[in-house]
């Protein structure tokens, strides 16, 4: 019986003492939240010259870390020797670009550490270099890290990146996608990438393993387009790889890409791995930075599309801060870049704007979005009085206006890609009548919109010539680039009835608005480059040929 006793208080002790630790870990991660940023450099281009690349800049935004572009990541950089001295031989071409690479990286890191700032790079796996995967004649296995050899090498790459570059503090993982643009001589591949079972549990563990565990090293791994949107793998993941204070899940704000209109993630706030909030902050599909675009608010406090959800389901960051504060870990914005090509902005206003307020926010979770705002106007923008006020009705405007113009509040574009980067492809009608008699309905809303956003602008007491001229010119940029939006839908619905009277009535209309969205830069010397007609990456069907096979009646 005594030893029962015994057995039990230990027991008891045990279980205490786990929950003790279980909820220490949960308050170190919402007292000292992860604050990061990154700068997603178009790969194969040249890197953005972008104020946002400074650390300096980014800690005095109320950033605590930075988050280093798949190209600046120490995974192209680490020698290999630990494994193989004849991977990367001294003096080959491929060991001068690693080891160049390394040397810029290094600078990097250092810019970082001189300002106290966390360092995180951001790596795509399974990466190796072209040499070792000929040699070791792994070329059909390398991308499954249930394979011995892949498994080996994956261990080694982790215990190279930390050991050659040990101002790192964590690493960003990615299955999801492979970029090689800027890495010459490597080779990248994942198989089964959203199954739990076959990749992304055995990959966790191993890393888990090795950053977490032997490192005391921080792995941040993310979803996006591996298991970011069904519930079930999720949890799949979240059940078989057991906890740890330094791993985190990084989620998207919203379901699959960075589309308006989109649920609010449903993985948010659930499980038991704590998760930072991926958000883009100069979005890939609505103008990266070229125009007023105000996210934070809607990211913080709910979109208007996400009032709809069930009164218990979470629809904002701020409802997962209060209602699972154990698993909130921080936010991560991409204060420029995502997708490819331009626009290329010349002012980063917008972008400044949302990532300001995401940064000061995250590090005081119970301030209102509105105050933080406010904040920015008066603090970074020098505005007074009245004009704070209609500065914040310009940015609330903008945000309604994006999401009508580009889609519905109702999400009745199922073809969410029609236009993206700097580009604008055919426009499907809607699902449905009633969703595109909405369609149509809010593609003039949003014309409307864009005008009082204008007008708003005009308004404002700007504090230099310059800033008044990038404000107006850039809402001049979002109200026209919108109307060939709306000539297009309208466009399309008629073509979709056969009516030819209305096809060419917004002919004409179409290429009017061209003209005058054309003539912006000769009229305002800081606004981003423009759309292009021509412009067919990751595009289906190129909206200006279409047009032109109307012009003709062929249809």
């Amino acid at each position: 019986m005594k030893r029962f006793k015994l057995l039990k208080i230990i027991v008891s002790i045990a279980i205490f003492s786990g929950l003790i630790s279980i909820e220490v870990q949960a308050q170190n991660h919402a007292a000292n939240p992860l604050i990061l940023d990154m700068v997603h450099h178009n790969p194969g281009e040249t890197p953005y010259q972008s104020a946002y690349n400074d650390p300096a800049v980014i800690k005095e935004m109320g950033y605590n870390g930075k988050v280093y572009f798949l190209f600046e990541s120490p995974a192209l950089a680490i020698n290999w020797e630990s494994v193989d001295a004849d991977i990367l031989p001294i003096g080959s071409e491929e060991r001068k670009w690693v080891d160049a690479k390394a040397k810029q990286i290094k600078k990097m890191h250092a810019e970082s550490k001189a300002q106290d700032i966390a360092i995180y790079a951001m790596s795509d796996l399974v990466l190796f270099p072209k040499r070792l995967i000929k040699k070791y004649h792994i070329e059909d296995t390398f991308g499954d890290p249930n394979n011995p050899l892949t498994e080996k090498f994956i261990r080694a790459q982790i215990n190279e990146m930390f050991d050659q570059f040990p101002d790192l503090d964590g690493l960003v993982v990615r299955i999801g996608e492979t970029y090689l643009h800027d890495a010459p001589f490597h080779q990248g591949a994942i198989v089964n990438k959203s199954s739990p079972e076959k990749t992304i549990i055995p990959l966790m563990q191993i890393l888990r393993e090795e950053i977490c565990v032997k490192r005391d090293k921080q792995l941040i791994f993310r979803t996006w387009n591996a298991f970011d949107r069904n519930m079930k793998p999720y949890m799949q993941v979240n059940d078989a790889v057991e906890p740890h204070q330094n791993l985190i899940i990084s989620i998207k704000q919203c379901e699959g890409d960075f589309h308006r209109a989109r649920p609010f993630s449903k993985l948010i706030g659930q499980g038991r791995h704590p998760q930072i909030i991926e958000v883009q902050s100069a979005r890939e599909y609505e103008g990266k930075g070229a125009y007023p675009n105000y996210i934070a608010n809607g990211v913080i406090e709910g979109f208007e599309e996400h009032s709809r959800m069930p009164e218990e389901a979470i629809n904002s960051i701020r409802e997962f801060v209060e209602k699972r504060p154990d698993l909130y870990a921080g936010i991560w914005t991409w204060s420029r870049g995502g997708g490819w090509d331009g626009p290329y902005i010349k002012n980063e206003m917008w972008c400044d704007l949302n990532s300001w307020v995401m940064a000061q926010w995250a590090k005081d979770t119970k301030q209102s979005e509105e105050f933080i705002f406010n904040r920015y106007a008066t603090e970074r923008l020098n505005l007074k009085g009245d004009d704070v006020a209609k500065f914040r009705k310009l940015c609330l405007l903008s945000a309604e206006a994006v999401v009508r113009g580009r889609n519905t509040t109702y999400n009745d574009i199922s073809d969410v890609w029609w236009t993206r980067d700097q580009g604008i492809g055919w426009p499907k009608p809607a699902k449905d009548a009633i969703g595109q008699k909405r369609n149509l309905e809010q593609k003039d809303a949003s014309v409307a919109k864009w005008k009082e956003i204008v007008k708003l602008a005009k308004s404002i007491h700007w504090d230099s010539k310059d800033a008044k001229n990038h404000a107006i010119g850039s809402a001049k940029y979002g109200f026209r680039l919108y109307e060939i939006y709306r000539s297009l839908i309208y466009l399309s619905d008629a073509a979709s009835k056969g009516d030819n009277n209305s096809v060419q009535k917004w002919i004409k209309i179409y290429d009017k608005a061209w003209r005058k969205y054309n003539k912006l830069p000769d009229q305002y010397n800081t606004v981003a480059t423009l759309y292009t007609q021509a412009y067919d990456r990751h595009i289906a069907t190129n909206a200006d040929r279409k047009v032109n096979e109307l012009r003709k009646n062929k249809y």
